[in-house]
């Protein structure tokens, strides 16, 4: 049986050449895509399956070692889903973000705000049978980039996810609801539709909250299909 996977709506997702985003001028192709056949070998069953065995899980980035990091603490979780609503079943998610600073902890990160000791800024989850996910963090700052002047990233988390195959294969950026640089932020206004760009946005979840510790946000992600979550401008 051959698996299709249909081309997303117009609009849901970016472009491989932004004008606003001026690095995607030197990294967009020029020449048009090849198609690859859709066929079920190569997109239902090929595809790296890292497992929690091999790699394992680290699911808190707000401490190491059992020393807390400074800033707000948060809980993020969510459900992983295909087109079909069905759950992504082990699906690994590694994580990036800055510090509450709006610094990340690398070499080439040379933003003049503090490096904490006690925050890496990367962690890794998988999803369970239900496709679900949920991992506890420090509220990312903002920090300042060269794309034009006077330019701020808002604050937000990278996901990168490997599901059982290359077809259920997403890099995106989580959002934060209320932010006013998004407004502003070319990386996320890359997306053309808004409800689209909606799906980037994590939503306040009371549930999730743990009383007088961490406040909690829900941020589902869904593979492919007319309501995808959109992947980071390339």
């Amino acid at each position: 049986m051959t698996a299709r996977y249909l081309a997303p709506p117009p609009g849901s997702q970016p472009p491989y050449a932004v004008a606003s985003y001026g690095s995607t001028a030197r990294r967009a192709p020029h020449a048009a895509p090849i198609a690859v056949p859709a066929g079920a070998s190569l997109l239902e069953h090929a595809g790296p399956r890292p497992s929690p065995r091999e790699l394992p899980a680290d699911a808190d980035l707000s401490q190491l070692g059992g020393r807390a990091a400074l800033g707000e603490r948060i809980v993020v979780a969510g459900r992983v889903t295909d087109d079909g609503d069905r759950p992504v079943r082990g699906a690994m998610i590694e994580l990036w973000q800055a510090n509450a600073a709006g610094r990340y902890h690398h070499e080439r990160d040379h933003h003049d705000a503090p490096l904490d000791p006690n925050f890496r800024g990367a962690g890794r989850v998988f999803t369970d049978d239900d496709g679900r996910y949920e991992f506890t963090t420090i509220k990312p700052g903002a920090y300042p980039w060269r794309n034009h002047p006077n330019a701020w990233r808002p604050n937000h988390i990278h996901f990168s996810l490997f599901g059982a195959s290359w077809g259920a294969r997403l890099v995106t950026q989580m959002y934060f609801p209320g932010d006013p640089l998004l407004a502003l932020d070319p990386i996320f206004q890359a997306v053309p539709d808004p409800a689209a760009r909606d799906r980037l946005i994590a939503a306040f979840d009371l549930s999730l909250t743990r009383p007088a510790w961490a406040l909690g946000y829900r941020f589902d992600l869904v593979l492919r299909g007319l309501h995808a979550t959109p992947l980071e401008a390339p």
